[in-house]
């Protein structure tokens, strides 16, 4: 059975970054993805990088499908994005709030990812494939579980045809919020994240920020590796394919791979799978 993978990228900050992206999106290419996603920074901050990778994609002939976040934005800023990604030929789109700049409190003309994929189903009818965001691990700024997946059934009763979760390393987190998901009706195709581990301390510090939980006993066994980084990514593949695998077997209608703009590790993890 062929697995359904899409892959995310984040906008390079240099012309040596997009270069180096551009050979890895080749590399990735191999794995016949449905797409590859672009990320888009706190309140629009890479915006025209997040389009000029999404122009090297989709120039080398994959879909692209750029992150576009509502967080500062205004009507006409957006309406603009969605002109020039039509004129580009995208198909697809991964809306999301996005966080507000470091310092700055306005959140512009849209204040929630539901009211972003209102205005794009508004602005453009059913021309783009609308993916979400869900947290199986509940959202860190969410008042409570409940409250979390009450938005997240906004955004699909909005318009969004599916989601990408945040990436997690506990299966049951993911296969409960899809039954809670169910149980309100929602019947979207909810595809896991899925990060593969290079380095501890980056995945530890980017994951006590986003909410993401590392379970204690893999954080003890990351840990006991010091800087030992072949222990820590062996050990990161075994982890990280043995979740896919269950994933898949309990029905998941795909993967989705943070790359962090790397091919070695989401290659491989494919490979075993």
């Amino acid at each position: 059975m062929k697995t359904e993978l899409s892959i995310e990228f984040f906008p390079p900050q240099t012309e040596e970054g997009a270069s180096k992206l551009r050979a890895t999106c080749d590399k990735l290419a191999l794995l016949q993805p449905s797409f590859f996603s672009v990320t888009f920074g706190a309140g629009g901050s890479t915006r025209d990088r997040t389009l000029a990778a999404v122009r090297d994609i989709s120039a080398a002939g994959h879909e692209a499908a750029p992150h576009m976040s509502c967080i500062g934005g205004t009507a006409e800023k957006v309406r603009n994005l969605l002109q020039e990604y039509m004129d580009l030929g995208i198909r697809r789109i991964v809306a999301l709030r996005g966080d507000l700049p470091s310092g700055v409190v306005d959140p512009g003309e849209f204040r929630y990812a539901n009211e972003l994929v209102e205005f794009i189903r508004r602005e453009t009818g059913d021309h783009f494939h609308i993916e979400v965001a869900a947290y199986p691990e509940w959202h860190p700024q969410a008042r409570s579980p409940r409250d979390d997946l009450l938005a997240f059934k906004r955004k699909v009763d909005a318009g969004a045809n599916s989601a990408i979760t945040q990436y997690f390393y506990n299966l049951d987190a993911y296969l409960h919020f899809v039954d809670a998901a169910h149980a309100l009706g929602v019947d979207v195709p909810i595809v896991p994240g899925i990060m593969p581990i290079g380095s501890f301390s980056k995945l530890a510090r980017f994951s006590d920020s986003c909410g993401a939980e590392i379970p204690r006993w893999m954080r003890r066994k990351l840990e006991s590796y010091g800087d030992d980084s072949d222990s820590i990514r062996a050990f990161g593949l075994d982890v990280v394919t043995q979740l896919c695998e269950r994933l898949l077997a309990a029905g998941a209608p795909g993967l989705h791979f943070y790359s962090m703009n790397s091919a070695a590790s989401t290659t491989e993890i494919c490979r075993r799978l």
